[in-house]
């Protein structure tokens, strides 16, 4: 069994973990000390610190302590959210989705990436693929997904932000990437609240947490409404339209996404 450290991504921690390759100034705090660094800060006022070299060689003081900035390889956490209603229109669009996530599963389970997949349906949304490595499984569940009824749009938000909140708290340093495929026409509710505003609070919700989004438009143009693009806006998220779906252009597409979300900023935690 092959342990969580991913190949793709490579990510910097402020956990005592990782490769060192840089330093940052870190006046009075002598946390995770490199010290080499420390002593070319230190080394330029040694003429001045007279009084110190009395009692020592070489004499540093808090304001020369820098950092260890680290960093360390980190796995990719995939997840699918699907609309698997009748509002994604027909059949065949949603064969071809299958088809591109496939695609997909694979090169995750080949990067030693983890994958997930919920999809919603009829009243609820269902985590049919908890994150996992195993592209095996995840071909017989595609296999199996059901099609047809209502849109809740706002159950499956739900469960995406609880799946992904979970493993942030359990892997801190992976690194989330959500792709929704929907039409964005959500039409059942879990509360009081209208179906679309109800999913757009979810949406948020999410976009508040951090996570990189996707959002696949899979309504045709004929019938395009916007919902998607307003529900990749309160997601922070870009929205694709793909008119000719095909698993190669939607793996691209993807692909990139990855790519251009795999090294976050680093946050000099204080």
């Amino acid at each position: 069994m092959r342990k969580q450290g991913g190949r793709r991504s490579r990510t910097r921690t402020d956990r005592h973990r990782g490769r060192y390759i840089q330093a940052r100034p870190t006046p009075g705090r002598a946390e995770d000390l490199a010290f080499d660094a420390t002593m070319r800060a230190a080394a330029p006022f040694q003429t001045r610190r007279t009084e110190q070299r009395k009692r020592v060689a070489f004499a540093v003081t808090p304001n020369d302590y820098m950092r260890k900035v680290r960093v360390r390889r980190a796995a990719n956490l995939v997840l699918f959210l699907v609309d698997a209603s009748w509002s994604m229109a027909v059949s065949e669009r949603m064969s071809a989705t299958k088809g591109a996530i496939l695609s997909l599963l694979t090169d995750a389970y080949q990067r030693r990436d983890r994958v997930g997949l919920i999809v919603f349906q009829k009243d609820r949304a269902t985590l049919v693929l908890p994150p996992t490595n195993s592209v095996q499984l995840a071909q017989r569940v595609l296999a199996d997904i059901p099609v047809g009824g209502k849109t809740p749009l706002s159950a499956g938000l739900e469960m995406a932000y609880e799946v992904l909140h979970r493993e942030k708290v359990l892997h801190p340093d992976v690194m989330p990437l959500l792709i929704v495929l929907t039409d964005g026409a959500g039409n059942v509710s879990l509360g009081k609240l209208p179906p679309q505003e109800e999913a757009n609070r979810f949406a948020e919700l999410i976009a508040s947490e951090k996570v990189h989004s996707v959002v696949i438009n899979m309504e045709h143009a004929a019938f395009d409404q916007g919902l998607a693009q307003a529900l990749a806006d309160h997601l922070e998220a870009p929205c694709y339209t793909i008119t000719d779906l095909r698993a190669e252009s939607l793996y691209f597409t993807v692909r990139d996404e990855m790519a251009r979300s795999k090294t976050p900023p680093l946050e000099d935690r204080r």
